[in-house]
């Protein structure tokens, strides 16, 4: 009877363990994942928060869960628990597959054409801040970067521009130059200062964003901002407060 009732408490205690774990995906099985890139382990499932330090390429990792479609928790060799982007560029699984809203996707110039066309499809769109996700009569400036992407790629982005911002840098690819961006990159700007380029600082690290749109190539951005701008439109950025506005920009295609 003795040894039956330490049994029941060691199953218990075994399933009390498990419920620490953050909400997502658990694994059983304890999965192993090779870094295939170098790759901040983070204390929390967020590109802001502080790094234990770099893992580097071909270091072994267990994965415990999946915060959500771009982070795994993760053991390493160590011994720490911390959080890795999901992105293939950076980490290599076995026994899973790699989370998030693009799997499947592969990044091409095909697939951008596709996005750039279905959001010009929206052009003159009205819009209307914090407009209903549900649905494409009205758009703000996030809203209608996520319905481009999941009309013409399949791919649900975050409803709002930081966290399409976070899942940006997540995939890594990203630059403060505009000029480097390919068509059907997001850009990502801080809030209006006024026309003038002095208004706004040089140094744009850490400024929080305020507006994302798509960029078109050739010194164009597909967007929407306000209602007097008439909806969605098309806009040149070069010489205006668009390129004083800009913070970074990149791709949001694994």
């Amino acid at each position: 009877m003795k040894k039956q009732l330490v049994a029941l408490l060691l199953a218990a205690t075994v399933t009390a363990g498990f419920t620490g774990l953050p909400a997502g995906q658990a694994y059983a099985a304890t999965p192993t994942a090779i870094i295939v890139s170098g790759v901040n382990l983070r204390v929390q499932p967020d590109v802001n928060s502080r790094s234990y330090g770099l893992l580097k390429t071909g270091e072994k990792v267990t994965i415990l869960s999946q915060a959500n479609s771009y982070w795994y928790q993760v053991r390493d060799s160590q011994g720490r628990t911390g959080y890795v982007s999901t992105n293939s560029k950076y980490i290599k699984t076995s026994g899973s597959t790699n989370g998030g809203n693009n799997s499947g996707v592969t990044d091409s110039s095909s697939v951008r054409a596709r996005i750039i066309s279905a959001g010009k499809k929206y052009l003159g769109t009205p819009y209307e801040f914090g407009s209903d996700r549900s649905n494409t009569r009205t758009f703000d400036c996030s809203d209608f970067v996520r319905q481009a992407f999941k009309d013409g790629a399949g791919i649900t982005l975050p409803s709002d521009s930081r966290g399409q911002g976070a899942y940006v840098k997540s995939i890594g690819r990203t630059t403060t130059n505009w000029r480097n961006l390919q068509p059907g990159d997001l850009m990502f700007f801080m809030a209006y200062k006024g026309t003038s380029a002095s208004a706004y600082p040089s140094n744009t690290s850490g400024q929080t964003i305020a507006h994302v749109g798509i960029y078109l190539g050739n010194g164009q951005i597909l967007h929407t901002y306000s209602k007097d701008s008439g909806g969605v439109r098309i806009d040149n950025i070069a010489g205006k407060h668009w390129e004083s506005r800009f913070i970074f920009g990149g791709s949001a295609i694994k």
